[in-house]
C-alpha cells in the first residue's frame, strides 16, 4: 500500500545499515517506528498518512548516507522521541562551569547508550544500563532506563462534532519511561528523566497553562515578536536561525504542549500529554542559575549544525538525593493529528487552550 512506503523506506534503510528497529502497531492503525540505537521511537505514521510526523535527520534519506552517519564520531541525532537524563549542567557540560558550547558533550552511555530489547507482560521494552559521571560532584552513578509504547487512542473520539470526523488523519501512543538506581550507594544524587520530542522546523509551539506563566531563557536571544503570553497558553514561534531554549515551572503547568507546523496545505498538530507534580523535585535548572529549581516544561529552537527541528521537553520529578526514592515510572501520551488548517485549529483549542 501507498501509505507504507515512506516507513518501510526508512525501516529498510535503519535495518540495513545494522540498527534494529521495533514496528509497533496500535489497534486503531497508529504505526510505531522505534530505534532500539538509542532508544527512541523515530517514526509516528497514521493508519492512512504516508508522512512521518517526527524530525528525523536527513541522513536517514539513503543507506550510504546513514552508515556514514552511524559510523560516524558526532553524536548520532537521529531525531524523534528520545530520553536524556538531568540536571543537564551535570551530564551534558562536563567541564561545568564552564559553559561554553564547544564543551556541550552527550554521553555516549546514555544517547544512543546500549539499549537492548526484553520482553515480558508489558511488551517489548528498550532497557539501558548505564554508568555516567556528574560534573559537579564527580561521582559516577549506576543507573537502568527502560522504555517501551502502548496505545494511545484519538482523545476526541467521543467529543461530540468530531465522533465522525474524517478530515484528520490520527496516530498516537503512550509512552512508559522507568528510572531505577542500579546501586544505591550512588542513591544520595537527585536524578530526573528527560523526554524529548523532535519535530519539524518552523511551527508554534502552544504550552497550556493555568495562569500566566512567564517563560525563562536557557540559551540565545529570543525575539519578544516569537514570545506570546496570555493567562492560558505560552506561544513560541520556532523559526529562528542558531540555537535557542525557554523553560516553564512546574506550578503553572497543565501538561499538556502541543506543537502545530505547516504539511504542504494542511496542518500537523502533535499534543504531549503528560503528569506534572508540582510538589516533585524537578532538579533541572537553568544553566547560570543551578538553584533555580522548578521547572517542568521546555522548548528548545535549533537550525544550526545539528539540523533544523523544534523540540517539544518535559521532566519528571527526580530520583534520588532527599526524595528518597530509588525509581520511577513516568506515562506520557502523543496525539498527533494532520488535516484542514481550519480543523487542526479548532482540535488545538479543544485539547490545549482556548487562547490556542
Amino acid at each position: 500500500m501507498a501509505h507504507e512506503e515512506r516507513l518501510s523506506q526508512l525501516q529498510s534503510i535503519l535495518e540495513t545499515g545494522g540498527k534494529q528497529t521495533i514496528l509497533y502497531r496500535s489497534p486503531d492503525g497508529s504505526r510505531i517506528l522505534q530505534l532500539l540505537h538509542g532508544g527512541r521511537v523515530l517514526g509516528l505514521f497514521s493508519a492512512s498518512g504516508n508522512d512521518n510526523f517526527y524530525w528525523t535527520n536527513p541522513a536517514l534519506n539513503s543507506e550510504e548516507s546513514a552508515r556514514q552517519f552511524f559510523d560516524g564520531d558526532d553524536w548520532h541525532n537521529s531525531g524523534g522521541d528520545r530520553t536524556w537524563l538531568a540536571p543537564e549542567v551535570d551530564f551534558f557540560f562536563p567541564k561545568f562551569p564552564d559553559l561554553d558550547m564547544s564543551t556541550y558533550w552527550q554521553p555516549r552511555q546514555l544517547d544512543p547508550g546500549n539499549y537492548t530489547l526484553c520482553e515480558d507482560h508489558r511488551g517489548q521494552r528498550m532497557v539501558n544500563n548505564l554508568q555516567v559521571m556528574l560534573s559537579r560532584t564527580k561521582k559516577e552513578v549506576h543507573l537502568e532506563i527502560a522504555k517501551w509504547v502502548n496505545p494511545a487512542l484519538n482523545p476526541l473520539r467521543y467529543e461530540p462534532n468530531w465522533r465522525d470526523d474524517t478530515t484528520l488523519h490520527y496516530a498516537g501512543y503512550t509512552q512508559h519511561t522507568e528510572l531505577r538506581f542500579i546501586e544505591e550507594s550512588t542513591s544520595e544524587i537527585a536524578i530526573g528523566l528527560w523526554n524529548l520530542v523532535q519535530m519539524p522546523h518552523g511551527g508554534d509551539l502552544h504550552i497550556a497553562t493555568y495562569s500566566r506563566a512567564e517563560p525563562k531563557i536557557y540559551m540565545g536571544e529570543v525575539s519578544e515578536k516569537d514570545l506570546f503570553v496570555s493567562d492560558r497558553l505560552v506561544r513560541y514561534r520556532m523559526r529562528a536561525q542558531g540555537e535557542h531554549k525557554i523553560g516553564l515551572r512546574a506550578a503553572s503547568m497543565t501538561g499538556r504542549v502541543g506543537y502545530v507546523y505547516p504539511v504542504g496545505e494542511q496542518l500537523a498538530l502533535i499534543i504531549r500529554n503528560f503528569f506534572v507534580n508540582p510538589s516533585g523535585e524537578y532538579v533541572d535548572v537553568p544553566w547560570r542559575a543551578t538553584d533555580d529549581f522548578g521547572y517542568a516544561v521546555q522548548a528548545c529552537n535549533v537550525n544550526s549544525r545539528w539540523g533544523a527541528f523544534s523540540e517539544l521537553e518535559y521532566h519528571v520529578p527526580a530520583i534520588g538525593g532527599a526524595t528518597g526514592s530509588t525509581y520511577c515510572e513516568d506515562v506520557s501520551q502523543i496525539w498527533a493529528f494532520c488535516g484542514p488548517p481550519a480543523r487542526i485549529h479548532q482540535a488545538a483549542k479543544l485539547l490545549l487552550s482556548s487562547d490556542s
